[in-house]
């Protein structure tokens, strides 16, 4: 297998460090680049530095010398940076693994643009274990489709900065997409005060911000006399860099085209 030339976006921060790491460690894989704001900590010396093994590649704030030797992005900053590193790439066929979340429509239709010119792998969440969750809340939605409620709780870290998470809120557009329903018009976000009875169709979100917590998420189908819970629980950020890498490998053969998990995990049939 060709080794993938592989450069990341944010190389200071808590995921970039892990990928950097995942991809030095990777037997397929090359880093080569890294991307950071100019203000940042770090621009201007080696990538892997943290690691004690420097890998020659150096953090440039500049997108043409960051990215001159790579042909695969993988950010997972925020959607501010990732528009502008998309850009980029679509323009100098650079593949992109995005992991970003935050997106506003006009970000998202921008992703599916940008799609046209180059190979782009985009979830919110590049776990192996959520996508599998994804693909169960589907068949649980179809046969509990009457006489449940349906709320999404979800936990991260205090420095997170969107709510509810990426996660939670595709896992409330699988389980509304299953049921038929628009998740835009079902969605309830936040209850205070007399809210009335619940609707038996709204899908209910409850977002919890504390500590280190890397990632929790449950779904709760409440019935009457049982209830059932589907969770899966991050314990490391690494999960996410297998993820991402196994993106990566996905692309390797695909022009262009935008693509998620599912499709890189082969969960669709």
């Amino acid at each position: 297998m060709t080794e993938m030339n592989i450069a990341v976006a944010g190389a200071g921060g808590r995921m970039g460090r892990i990928l950097i790491e995942a991809v030095q460690q990777a037997g397929d894989a090359r880093l080569a680049g890294a991307l950071n704001h100019a203000s940042a900590t770090g621009v201007g010396d080696d990538a892997a530095a943290f690691l004690g093994q420097p890998a020659g590649v150096i953090v440039e704030s500049d997108l043409a010398r960051g990215l001159a030797n790579a042909h695969y992005l993988i950010d997972f900053t925020r959607p501010e940076a990732t528009l502008e590193h998309l850009a980029y790439c679509a323009e100098h066929g650079i593949k992109l693994v995005i992991g970003t979340t935050g997106f506003d429509e006009a970000g998202k239709a921008a992703i599916a643009a940008a799609a046209k010119k180059t190979a782009i792998v985009f979830s919110p969440n590049f776990s192996v274990g959520v996508n599998v969750t994804m693909k169960l809340l589907e068949q649980a939605a179809r046969a509990l489709s009457t006489g449940y409620d349906i709320e999404v709780i979800e936990a991260h870290h205090r420095f997170k900065v969107d709510a509810p998470s990426g996660t939670a809120l595709k896992m409330g557009e699988v389980i509304a997409d299953a049921l038929g329903r628009d998740l835009n018009e079902c969605g309830v976000f936040a209850r205070e005060g007399v809210t009335g009875e619940r609707d038996p169709s709204s899908i209910g979100f409850a977002t919890i911000r504390g500590g280190d917590i890397v990632g929790d998420h449950t779904v709760l189908f409440a019935g009457i006399g049982e209830r059932i819970e589907i969770s899966h629980k991050s314990s490391s950020r690494v999960t996410y860099a297998h993820g991402a890498l196994r993106a990566c490998r996905f692309l390797v053969d695909k022009p262009t085209g935008l693509f998620d998990m599912v499709d890189v995990l082969s969960l669709n049939g």
